[in-house]
């Protein structure tokens, strides 16, 4: 499988930003990728004030995503973004989508809201319920998580024992602060390495965000990476790589303990 990640910036008008994702799906397309992973909330992104992105909100039916699938039809490539869709309760959820060919084929709804490091994203997002979600690409498995849920472990060996994954998107628009580069390149490549599966990290760059998309292999290798600008990277995902990795570390095989895939609720949400 070939894989492309658009790091970009995401700006606070969609229109903008639906441009700039369109264009790196077209890129994409003609440099043959069968999967582009784009950075978490490329819908629009505010850096002062959050609440507006429950208003900036938009359906999965809605312009953005109805623009961006429609970038994807007639093409080979399978596209997964991040937006921000409309929640019950006035807060939106942090929603991934998966385009191909015209048609949003599945999507995410993120289940660890980053309420970390002073910030606190369920002020305006909602978390979901659901399970994890996979879907098939390129004769892959390919798993769904959203930036903070890199944190949690179990999610990601989740996705990889019940859900068959061979490979994990991650969308970001990682913050900036201190340590926090060095915990985003550990943190992927312990997901890979632990699970022995490629993992694809897109971030989000700009003057909030770190960038650094990169890629890690079955073995911990971090196979392509960028630095703080808006880029396209390249990557391919070898079969013979993934079984060569799980014979040398059978660690899916070797493991003592399974993961319960009911997701519980946090201890306190805010629901205003």
């Amino acid at each position: 499988m070939r894989l492309a990640l658009g790091q970009l910036a995401a700006s606070e008008d969609w229109q903008v930003n639906l441009t700039q994702c369109t264009a790196l799906v077209e890129r994409a397309a003609a440099g043959g990728a069968d999967l582009l992973v784009l950075p978490e909330g490329v819908l629009a992104r505010f850096t002062d004030d959050f609440t507006r992105l429950r208003t900036a909100a938009q359906p999965l039916d809605g312009p953005f995503v109805t623009g961006l699938a429609a970038a994807t039809a007639g093409t080979e490539v399978t596209v997964v973004a991040g937006v921000h869709e409309p929640g019950p309760d006035g807060r939106a959820y942090n929603t991934l989508v998966v385009l191909r060919d015209g048609q949003v084929i599945a999507n995410y709804r993120k289940l660890h809201l980053y309420d970390a490091f002073g910030a606190k994203e369920s002020d305006n997002v909602i978390p979901a319920d659901d399970p994890p979600v996979t879907f098939p690409c390129a004769g892959h498995t390919v798993g769904l998580m959203t930036c903070y849920d890199v944190r949690f472990p179990e999610m990601a060996r989740l996705l990889v024992t019940e859900g068959g994954a061979d490979v994990l998107v991650l969308p970001a628009a990682w913050v900036r602060g201190p340590l926090k580069e060095r915990h985003w390149e550990l943190m992927v490549a312990a997901r890979a390495l632990e699970n022995t599966v490629y993992v694809a990290a897109c971030g989000e760059c700009g003057p909030r965000n770190i960038g650094h998309s990169m890629v890690v292999d079955p073995l911990g290798v971090v196979v392509g990476r960028l630095a703080e600008e808006p880029d396209l990277l390249w990557a391919e995902v070898s079969a013979e790589r993934l079984a060569q990795a799980r014979r040398r570390l059978p660690v899916l095989d070797n493991r003592r303990f399974s993961v319960d895939p009911t997701p519980t609720r946090p201890l306190a949400t805010t629901t205003g």
